[in-house]
């Protein structure tokens, strides 16, 4: 998110929130805004009486006679709860958040317009299903009927009263069909695949040569961590699972890059936001998903888990929902219940009356970075200079002046260097690797070219079968993701579905040259040919962003940025250890599972230190190691003190090596690179270039145990016996505005925290932190799903905070401390249940 939004605090004064909250009207603004859930409403647009029931959680379940009053109801209920934040995120994909906040966020306005995402929504409207087109009319309506109802500011949301006392002459306007079609995109850029890698290899490459640079980025370790498809290849109906392996054809290598070039190339990335809460342009970006078939399962039918990991928002990124037809038919096919994003119909992540399914980052290679030569508005291009497409953009800032925006499109993609303050006229010469000089970088992406996502989502809701599913997965264009599959009837599957490019030159690890036409994408990977699976021999499928296929089995090239497979491995040994003589699984220990909070480098690391000679109170802590289960509990001293150990040993050891910003952040491509390198004693990393010295493997790991131990000293006093990893590692809900305003009674009011958080980086329970800064939780599972194909009644469901965005609202956070100890609700499914658990049920009515 566009933050911290410091400048309110110039404008808004500690006086105003004071008054506010002493005053009368104190409550009153915070209470206006709360929906109204019982008796009736009338709504315009609705054809006939929609019922909504809410459990104590405030999630509701919408019942309708036909999909038109289905998703209208749906954009009703979404506005009645999260309007800010939907109209937030729209202005956001649209580059306009400084209608709303003024200047501090035109850097935001400025990308985002140059990447054209609305544009590219608008474009992708007339190319939906006419039914698609008509139910993202529908929601319109709801929202825009809701709109219409609540007109005040107070009426709508706490926020706007006071985003009043800075943008005065504010007013949100209508909802559109393209509002909703644009959010798409910002799921698409915080899933944007490996370009935080090409972005890192880039800054890397101005301090190191090149062999040491991919020496960070360690190839994927097949041997010991499996991928997802273990079997099968392409032939000629597609991608056969039963196949023999084909072998892959032989790759172009990447291009070595021209460094200081690709260095503010690589700035000009970094700084583009982050919509979903992205932590530092990719870390920690993952998921897991799991599906367990019946055979293995003590109710006879299987088990599917999900658990996406982003970064911590308030409110969640996420809103539980259940959409039902009251009569379900091929009129009116919907009965579908799980997470949806607001501002968009339809249920992204969930399952309907017969299939369930899940979501992880498959995380392909869908972006590249051009290097180009331009001259005025034109580019080089195989020996001639092309125009350049140009346009320009009109951005109206709260309080100030418009800024004009010129655009510059090449056949790469837009000029993202344009719009980066410091970087625009410093792209320093090539080098001698091209012998040519770079004047600024161009993106190419996926998703800036329309597409069908939308379909997707409508044709995954109502899909009956494999089938059905797989139909729906081939218009899931981008983001590119995992998508695991379960059915009633008792089947299991994986399919990997989206627009991959494939290149005529290049592996998309390094950014390229654009100019000598060399490295265009020649075509798109096909559908068929996409690796799949249906009910696999062994019964389950694990996906947690680990490789997808062995590349000896597959002709194409997907990436070779995946996680380095420590969750998937430790899910698939997880599994195999409850299922072998014939053990079974229920939605308990899939629940069980995904706390699991084990510590994949652990098994490396502790020996080495145990190994290493200390003396002085760093021996003492040391001796937490020795008997430790590796689990990293909230209430663990063992893990407190091995984080802090990590934390100081990359810090120590790489920082050194590495440009400003580009610092070793965690995760476990930096596990796999510690665990090659403690094979190595005398490794060139382990040398701290600033000592005259040269230093070892040991000196290394027996400084950050030092280091460790002052830290933590210092933090949790010196009594090792009372460190405790949660009191560190903790997570504070931060509103996605006013929560970084600067003013603490502000911050107060809508702001939640911090609780103790168990897991870390790339344990299955991914609560995340960079190491950079300290051991704040910044990325998390943002929600937790089990479905039970069985019976859908037993299926268990948390999200990070709760169904309301209206701070002091009963659901504005009631899920939090509930998810922070590992524990579910239930997901229903059956009418009777839902009206049994409904603490208020409102009609709507036409």
């Amino acid at each position: 998110m566009p933050r911290p939004f410091t400048w309110l605090a110039r404008v808004l004064t500690v006086f105003l929130v004071l008054g506010l909250l002493l005053a009368g009207a104190g409550v009153w603004s915070v209470r206006a805004s709360f929906p109204q859930l019982e008796g009736d409403l009338k709504v315009g647009g609705l054809k006939g009486k929609v019922t909504v029931y809410r459990d104590k959680t405030g999630i509701p379940h919408i019942y309708a006679d036909s999909p038109e009053d289905l998703f209208l109801a749906q954009g009703y209920v979404h506005a009645q709860d999260r309007f800010f934040e939907m109209d937030f995120r729209r202005h956001v994909t649209a580059g306009r958040l400084s209608e709303m906040f003024g200047s501090a966020t035109l850097t935001e306005d400025r990308v985002i317009r140059t990447m054209g995402w609305r544009k590219v929504a608008e474009k992708e409207l007339p190319l939906l299903d006419e039914r698609t087109r008509r139910y993202l009319d529908a929601y319109a309506g709801g929202v825009n009927a809701w709109m219409a109802r609540n007109d005040g500011f107070a009426d709508r949301s706490l926020e706007y009263v006071l985003l009043r006392a800075t943008s005065p002459d504010y007013r949100p306007e209508p909802w559109t069909p393209v509002d909703s079609l644009a959010w798409l995109k910002a799921m698409a850029w915080d899933l944007r695949s490996n370009m935080s890698d090409e972005i890192g290899r880039a800054l890397a490459a101005s301090k190191l040569p090149r062999g040491r640079v991919e020496q960070l980025w360690p190839g994927y370790p097949y041997e010991t961590h499996q991928p997802i498809v273990g079997r099968g290849s392409v032939g000629e109906r597609g991608f056969d699972q039963d196949q023999e392996p084909k072998k892959a054809d032989s790759e172009p290598s990447g291009v070595a890059p021209a460094t200081g070039a690709l260095t503010r190339a690589a700035e000009a990335i970094r700084a583009v936001p982050s919509l979903m809460g992205d932590p530092a342009g990719g870390h920690g970006i993952g998921s897991n998903s799991w599906v367990v078939g019946g055979e293995h399962t003590t109710s006879g039918k299987p088990l599917l888990s999900n658990d996406p990991h982003l970064g911590p928002a308030m409110p969640s990124v996420w809103y539980q929902a259940g959409l039902h037809c009251r009569v379900k038919g091929p009129e009116c096919p919907f009965d579908v219940t799980g997470f949806t994003f607001s501002g968009v119909p339809g249920v992204v992540i969930g399952r309907n009356d017969k299939v369930a399914w899940g979501f992880t980052n498959l995380g392909p290679d869908v972006a590249d970075l051009y290097l180009e030569r331009v001259k005025d508005d034109s580019y080089l291009l195989m020996g001639e200079w092309k125009p350049m497409t140009t346009r320009t953009e009109t951005i109206k800032v709260a309080g100030g002046a418009d800024v004009r925006l010129k655009v510059r499109d090449t056949m790469h993609g837009p000029i993202i260097s344009d719009v980066m303050e410091n970087v625009k006229n410093t792209l320093p010469g090539m080098d001698a690797v091209f012998e040519e000089k770079a004047d600024a970088v161009a993106l190419k992406w996926t998703a800036l070219e329309p597409g069908r996502t939308a379909d997707a989502i409508f044709a995954l809701n109502t899909a009956q079968d494999w089938q059905q599913f797989r139909s729906a997965a081939a218009k899931f264009e981008v983001p590119a993701q995992n998508l695991i599959y379960a059915d009633t009837a008792g089947n299991i599957g994986y399919q990997a579905p989206g627009r991959i490019p494939v290149r005529t030159r290049g592996d998309g690890t390094w950014p390229v040259p654009g100019w000598t036409g060399e490295y265009a994408w020649q075509s798109t990977i096909p559908f068929n040919e996409l690796p799949s699976l249906y009910n696999p021999p062994e019964g389950y499928i694990v996906t947690a962003n680990n490789a997808v296929v062995d590349p000896t089995r597959y002709p194409y090239t997907l990436t070779k940025d995946w996680a380095y497979g420590y969750r998937s491995q430790r899910i698939l040994d997880r599994l195999r250890e409850a299922l072998k003589d014939d053990g079974k699984v229920d939605v308990a220990a899939m629940s069980e599972l995904q706390q699991d909070s084990d510590n994949g480098l652990a098994p490396f690391l502790v020996p080495k230190l145990l190994d290493v000679e200390m003396a002085g109170p760093a021996k003492d802590a040391r001796e937490l190691l020795r008997k430790w289960d590796r689990a990293q509990g909230a209430e663990s001293g063992p893990a407190m003190y091995f984080n802090a150990v990590w934390r100081h040993l990359l810090i120590e050891t790489f920082d050194d090596d590495l440009p400003e910003g580009a610092g070793s952040q965690g995760g476990d491509r930096w596990f796999e690179v510690v665990r090659v390198m403690l094979d190595r004693p005398d490794d060139a990393f382990w040398n701290d270039t600033a000592t005259p010295s040269a230093e070892t493997r040991d000196d290394m790991l027996r400084r950050a145990m030092a280091l460790a131990y002052d830290e933590l000293n210092g933090l949790l006093g010196p009594d090792v016996k009372n460190w405790r990893w949660g009191d560190l590692h903790s997570l504070e809900l931060v509103h996605q505005t006013f929560g970084t305003s600067g003013i603490g009674p502000i911050e107060w009011l809508f702001n939640r925290g911090p609780f103790p958080v168990s897991g870390s980086d790339d344990a299955v329970n991914a609560a995340g932190w960079d190491a950079q800064d300290g051991y704040a939780v910044s990325w998390l599972p943002s929600m937790r799903m089990v479905v039970d194909l069985a019976d859908l009644d037993k299926s268990q469901w948390i999200n990070l905070t709760g169904a309301s965005g209206h701070a002091f609202h009963d659901n504005y956070w009631d899920q939090a401390p509930l998810w922070a100890g590992g524990e579910t609700v239930p997901m229903l499914a059956r009418r009777d249940s839902i009206e049994k658990a409904a603490t208020h049920t409102l009609t709507l009515s036409p």
